[in-house]
């Protein structure tokens, strides 16, 4: 029960698939055009539930260079607005569609990946400036450590 409620609130943190394993963290390039990772890898094997980071609309559900992504811009968050990226996925909401933060919108797809089991990309950028995506996380406030009950210390 612990684990499901441990599970529970990392989707409400905005973790795009749970648990998370971050494989690949982001890189930001040099150069607009430079090398770099412009987001993060999270282990995803193929037909992992992913969920939408925050609360927003689809802006894009299709295919990119053979590849399933799905876009949704985030409401509020000045101009232009945040928009948040998932790939290789299968959309299982459309364009237009309003989604909320955890909302299962998608499912993980094979396809070519640099992950030995296969992840999931997932992007977060203001306009054409990439940014990083974990930076998402920080918007429900501090962590707050909670006192451990029930658990003999070691004497």
């Amino acid at each position: 029960m612990y684990r499901a409620l441990f599970l529970l609130a990392l989707a409400a943190a905005g973790w795009p698939v749970v648990p998370p394993a971050v494989v690949h963290p982001w890189a930001p390039p040099a150069t607009p055009y430079g090398p770099g990772h412009r987001g993060i890898d999270l282990a995803a094997p193929p037909g992992t539930p992913v969920r939408a980071a925050a609360t927003g609309r689809v802006t894009f559900a299709g295919q990119v260079a053979g590849q399933g992504v799905l876009t949704i811009t985030l409401p509020g968050t000045t101009t232009p607005p945040l928009r948040t990226t998932y790939e290789p996925v299968r959309p299982l909401v459309t364009q237009g569609t309003e989604v909320t933060a955890g909302e299962v919108v998608a499912t993980t797809s094979e396809g070519p990946s640099h992950c030995p089991t296969g992840c999931l990309h997932w992007g977060l950028l203001r306009g054409d400036t990439y940014l990083n995506p974990l930076l998402l996380l920080h918007r429900a406030g501090p962590s707050r450590l909670l006192p451990v009950v029930g658990v003999v210390e070691p004497g």
